[in-house]
């Protein structure tokens, strides 16, 4: 297969290629192993086609042409919204994810498609995750792309979004993978966050324009984030979860698969817990991932990881006057208040506790102090506050 940018011409037979009904993947590119390209296999006759493997019905729908119509109106929505499209033989395509069983022959892709050829973390985990996994997912997915990976996950509600916001919040790379178009928002709650990634990182998908979000779609899409990444970090996860399923799948891959331990009285734990007692590395800061990482590449990340986070530490130590000594547990910020330090003492970060809770709980502190003192911590980052008036450190 060509290696060249495409031609218009050559952008609408792959996508005309791509929605022919009833063609699968691995057909797809067992075709273009045998005719070399999209042109080529249109232009062959139906008993070329069928004696490749391909099915009569299949056969016909190629050698009729169908699918040009909507392949036009494809590359017109593409033009639309800035989408381009990256074909298996295209330079700029993932090449981790050429390796897999059933790689894509095609992704659209908005924003920095130079990101495809990252170094790449996925992080997944469930919708419904407990403060404990989003705070670790969005601690760890910036600590890690602080380290310079880019981490790929699926913008779907939870584990997904705070693996995006965490690396996007570290001012690093990330890559959202969709079970739908590119120029659709799945969940509607992320609309600000997928604008965010279309400029500061990158979308992508196999599925085209305008396809909307169906459930059989999520495991397909999940092949994608473990097949272009090193590795597949998985935070929280029930027994059949969508996570348990793409740490399966980088398995099969031959990818490293990372999981965090929970509580083994949590539902949510199962899939991570499970995964450790398999053989996946347990992880508790980013270290554990890059430790474990292809030679030639973690030489470059722990030297240049380290550099940055024990750079600004120090930096932010110095900063301190007269040359006095600073300990590391002042390095996140400013000295707090006696009332604050009480009150942060008081949190957990696996746990939310009830602003009537906390109140009750510090002793001898009026319910104005204590809020100003919540203000004081939520403003350096140190305190999150949930829905309902529930507070939770951040860890």
């Amino acid at each position: 297969m060509s290696t060249a940018l495409l031609s218009r011409e050559e952008e609408l037979h792959w996508l005309a290629l791509k929605l022919v009904p009833g063609l699968g993947t691995r057909t797809s590119n067992k075709l273009l192993d045998r005719f070399r390209s999209p042109q080529a296999i249109f232009r062959a006759s139906r008993t070329e086609l069928e004696g490749a493997g391909v099915s009569g019905a299949v056969a016909q729908s190629i050698a009729s042409g169908c699918t040009f119509d909507d392949a036009a109106a494809q590359q017109e929505k593409m033009i639309e919204t800035g989408a381009t499209l990256i074909t298996i033989g295209d330079p700029r395509y993932p090449p981790p994810l050429r390796e897999i069983f059933d790689p894509p022959i095609l992704l659209f892709a908005r924003g920095r498609v130079e990101l495809m050829h990252s170094f790449t973390l996925g992080v997944v985990g469930t919708r419904r995750p407990t403060p404990y996994g989003l705070a670790v997912a969005e601690r760890l997915s910036a600590d890690l792309s602080h380290a310079g990976l880019a981490i790929a996950s699926g913008m779907a509600r939870g584990i997904d979004t705070a693996a995006h916001r965490g690396a996007l919040a570290a001012g690093g790379d990330t890559i959202a993978v969709l079970g739908c178009g590119v120029d659709v928002v799945y969940p509607s709650e992320n609309k600000k966050l997928a604008g965010e990634i279309a400029t500061k990182g990158l979308i992508v998908s196999e599925f085209p324009m305008g396809s909307v979000a169906f459930p059989q779609n999520f495991p397909i899409r999940n092949r994608i984030i473990s097949g272009m990444s090193v590795g597949v970090l998985v935070v929280e996860g029930a027994q059949y979860s969508g996570s348990a399923i793409t740490a399966k799948l980088a398995m099969d891959q031959g990818r490293e698969v990372f999981a965090v331990p929970g509580n083994i009285t949590s539902k949510l734990s199962w899939a991570p817990n499970l995964l450790i007692k398999q053989g996946a590395r347990l992880v508790q800061d980013w270290n554990d991932v890059v430790s474990e990482l292809p030679v030639e590449s973690r030489r470059h990340l722990i030297e240049q990881g380290r550099q940055r986070l024990l750079g600004e530490q120090a930096g932010e130590a110095v900063a301190t006057s007269g040359g006095e000594s600073a300990s590391l547990s002042n390095s996140r910020g400013p000295e707090l208040d006696p009332t604050a330090r009480r009150t942060l003492e008081a949190l957990k970060v696996d746990a939310p506790i009830h602003l009537d809770d906390l109140i009750e709980k510090m002793e001898n502190t009026s319910a104005s102090e204590l809020i100003a003192a919540l203000f004081e911590l939520e403003m350096q980052g140190l305190v999150k506050q949930l829905p309902g008036k529930n507070f939770v450190k951040v860890w």
